[in-house]
């Protein structure tokens, strides 16, 4: 089984270092870790470090010993934006939860026209911070190093200007009646952003595809069965790593 990865401010450069804090006590009253198990530590933006526990000392102490040195995870290429449109419920948490588990680089929330939810006020500022924090807990659980960047929800303008810039632009789009193309065959790049819009269970409406569709986005299907908002992300995520080679 891999070492269980654990976040710090700074990766230390060694020979030693003690996690205390939230992250010492989940390593030591949550996971049990003892003396001569490896562990990981991550800022979660490509840094970490490997070492073994020598102690845990009371309920939130974990001495770490024989760090092997500061290393960086290369960037990934192509880089994978997946825009999220705002589901109802806690189906956003999972959204983000499996696409950071899949591997995804950057989620946008997006406030499409068709969603139910809103995010405005204290109630915004509470759902980003649980997309944040599910984000870094299942980059954790995954075992990644680099987490993925959850961005500040955009208009449908905001997420326009943004697909205008990518090397490769998509609407997730059931309808195969919409002049769609099969995200399994459609070209794409080997380097630069690739980015891709889910829209809510409402569907993507004529006019954010107008103006999508003017800022360079191709309308695309994953398969002829219709995902959930929750789940398409997750799957085309998937789709395209494999693709594109980053899981060869």
């Amino acid at each position: 089984m891999t070492a269980p990865v654990f976040v710090v401010e700074q990766v230390p450069g060694g020979p030693g270092f003690v996690l205390e804090g939230p992250e010492g006590r989940h390593a030591v009253s949550v996971k049990r870790l003892r003396a001569g198990e490896d562990v990981v530590l991550t800022d979660g933006r490509g840094h970490w470090t490997e070492g073994t526990v020598l102690a845990a000392e009371g309920k939130d102490r974990l001495v770490v010993t024989d760090l092997t040195g500061i290393r960086e995870e290369p960037l990934p290429a192509p880089r994978i934006t997946v825009v999220q449109a705002l589901p109802k419920g806690d189906r956003g948490e999972v959204a983000v939860e499996t696409m950071t588990e899949t591997g995804v680089d950057a989620i946008v929330p997006w406030q499409a026209a068709r969603c139910i939810t809103q995010w405005k006020g204290d109630r915004g500022l509470k759902s980003l911070a649980k997309w944040r924090n599910t984000a870094r807990e299942a980059g954790k659980q995954s075992r990644r190093v680099r987490f993925p960047d959850v961005a500040d929800a955009m208009t449908t303008k905001q997420v326009a200007a943004l697909l205008a810039t990518a090397d490769f632009a998509a609407v997730l789009h059931e309808d195969r009646g919409h002049d769609s193309e099969p995200l399994a065959t459609v070209p794409l790049p080997d380097r630069g952003e690739i980015v891709l819009v889910v829209g809510p269970e409402g569907g993507v409406s004529p006019d954010e595809l107008a103006l999508f569709a003017d800022a360079g986005a191709r309308t695309c299907r994953l398969g002829a069965s219709v995902l959930r908002t929750s789940t398409a992300g997750t799957a085309a995520t998937a789709l395209l790593l494999g693709r594109t080679g980053r899981w060869s």
